[in-house]
């Protein structure tokens, strides 16, 4: 297995392909919402392959100039539970913190909190997000 920081067009292909797979097939999610303004050619994708088929992927975009947006992280049912995920969201701490970004922000589904919090990062329950999908919680870690 391999982790690509997305530079090249078929690169980001890999991470739409995954969302796709995992997300907006199974969720039922309509592609203009799976896909959205954060979705543009600028945008920093991390895509995991095994071979040369993708099989995970975490997008990355500035809020402002000292926080990150990490986003639609997603891992293939099939490679779940092999800690995949945890190491696709490492390396795009890593590539944010190169970029200069103190804060790393995810918008975690309520069912997913642990998963993040075992990262490090730390809830705001406060900030609960209702979504046409899910319901989520803004959680933040400090890079430094």
């Amino acid at each position: 297995m391999e982790i690509i920081r997305a530079t090249k067009t078929a690169e980001q292909a890999g991470a739409y392909y995954v969302r796709i797979q995992a997300m907006a097939r199974k969720h039922q999610i309509p592609l203009d919402v799976e896909f959205d303004e954060h979705d543009t050619p600028e945008t920093k994708y991390i895509v995991m392959v095994d071979d040369f088929l993708p099989i995970a992927t975490c997008r990355l975009y500035a809020i402002d100039k000292e926080n990150v947006m990490l986003g639609r992280i997603v891992v293939l049912p099939e490679y779940r539970g092999k800690g995949i995920g945890t190491l696709v969201v490492k390396e795009a701490e890593k590539w944010a913190k190169e970029l200069g970004f103190t804060t790393a922000v995810v918008e975690s589904r309520d069912n997913k909190i642990h998963f993040y919090e075992a990262m490090g990062y730390v809830a705001d329950y406060s900030k609960k997000i209702v979504g046409e999908t899910f319901i989520c919680y803004k959680m933040e870690k400090d890079l430094n």
